[in-house]
């Protein structure tokens, strides 16, 4: 599969994530309440979101999420997980707060979902399971909870996390 195609909707713009992108990403990423229901919700601090982006550097799926009028930098998401055929999975996305509720997450994930679905049978996210706004995202764009994982941070303490599914039509 494809993990940085180059994706574009009606008023997004996703391209590969570049080392150039750190300061204008960062800068989307420093609002706390971003983070205040996510598992890492200290990632707006410099040292904590700089570990994040350089992983999703590393991760060669990982993609900038630009609004299309303005070319502003907005948030990310990736692709990782690539299980041959079968499935992939979409996460560690962010918008910035002016983003939320307008139906721009519903079109980010729709444009990663139709590219997945050229390669994939079925795309699975996986979502802290305190993380209610999340939730109720995935909900929204007809994703099925199918399951729990019980997975531990890097500091040791327990992370739960919830799985949703959505198939390819």
């Amino acid at each position: 599969m494809e993990l940085q195609h180059v994706l574009v909707g009606p008023r997004l713009r996703l391209r590969p994530l570049k080392a150039s992108d750190f300061d204008a990403l960062y800068a989307a990423a420093s609002d706390p309440l971003i983070w205040e229901q996510h598992p890492a919700p200290d990632r707006h601090e410099k040292r904590v979101f700089e570990q994040f982006f350089n992983r999703s550097l590393k991760s060669r799926g990982a993609l900038t999420i630009l609004d299309k009028a303005t070319d502003e930098i907005i948030g990310t998401s990736r692709y990782y997980d690539a299980e041959g055929k079968d499935s992939v999975c979409i996460g560690f996305t962010f918008l910035t707060r002016p983003y939320w509720g307008g139906g721009h997450n519903r079109e980010l994930k729709f444009l990663m979902l139709d590219h997945a679905f050229i390669y994939v049978r079925r795309a699975l996210f996986h979502v802290g399971e305190r993380n209610l706004r999340s939730r109720k995202a995935m909900e929204k764009i007809g994703a099925k909870l199918v399951g729990r994982l019980d997975r531990q941070k890097p500091d040791g303490s327990p992370d739960p996390t919830v799985v949703f599914e959505i198939k390819r039509p």
